[in-house]
């Protein structure tokens, strides 16, 4: 009798170590999904910044030119 309990509890052992397996598979294969999910939300954010970003320096480059423009024009004068 005491070896089949022994191997009763083995295969509850393992029993539990694949489960551990399979579910931390499943968090792996969730977390991969989430990444590439976000993915084109992350890029469409990234995009929009950035326009962002060149408009603030187109703006920063407009404002620098007529500021050269008025200088030389008082300089004209």
């Amino acid at each position: 009798m005491p070896k089949g309990r022994s191997t009763f509890a083995k295969r509850q052992k393992e029993h539990t170590r694949q489960q551990r397996q399979r579910d931390k598979a499943e968090r792996r294969n969730q977390r991969k999904q989430e990444k590439t999910a976000g993915s084109p939300d992350q890029l469409a954010e990234l995009h929009e910044h950035a326009a962002e970003q060149a408009a603030l320096f187109n703006l920063g480059a407009e404002d620098a030119d007529t500021a050269e423009h008025s200088a030389s024009d008082r300089l004209g004068e």
